[in-house]
């Protein structure tokens, strides 16, 4: 297994994240070494649209790029339209690929990545309904478990989540 030993993760979220795509990854990541540090809008707690409540670190406005070894972008369909509305989690993603840090993104959580710029050239899966504004994007969609592609690693839904897990550890221990 990957080490993941003194990294830390941020995973960006709101209310309505869809709850295993949060807290499946965070365990996985966790269990391989890494701190986990969940990131919000606002300070407190958020609660997933299945009821899981989880409590937010620290808010994407004071967060900085170099803070974090990578990113988990959970889905949702309510959270992942309020994140890519927020201009600190966007310029937050922008920067840490901007650094070539590595970047996991599953179900909706990929909408962000097209408000951030960042997926020109890259190829990407996602939740089917994403598939046109990923590839107005510049990306290239395919309809795979888990895709991994420069330094993102990419699902479509809960159903994946034990082969976007191993992906992510592997690519967030290079």
């Amino acid at each position: 297994m990957s080490d993941l030993s003194g990294k830390n993760i941020a995973i960006i979220a709101t209310n309505g994240f869809e709850d295993s795509e949060l807290t499946s990854p965070r365990e996985a990541v966790e269990a391989a070494g890494a701190t986990a540090v969940v990131l919000s809008t606002e300070a407190g707690t958020i609660e997933g649209k299945n009821g899981t409540t989880v409590e937010v670190d620290g808010t994407t406005s004071a967060a900085n790029a170099s803070d974090y070894d990578a990113i988990v972008l959970p889905g949702g369909t309510s959270n992942a339209d309020t994140i890519r509305t927020d201009e600190d989690a966007v310029a937050l993603v922008k920067a840490v690929r901007a650094a070539g840090k590595p970047v996991g993104v599953i179900c909706h959580g990929g909408w962000i990545l097209t408000e951030a710029d960042v997926i020109e050239g890259v190829t990407l899966t996602s939740y089917k309904s994403l598939k046109t504004d990923l590839r107005n994007a510049g990306a290239t969609w395919v309809d795979e478990e888990v895709v991994v592609d420069n330094g993102f690693v990419s699902s479509r839904t809960p159903d994946d989540l034990p082969a976007f897990n191993k992906a992510i550890v592997v690519e967030f221990s290079k």
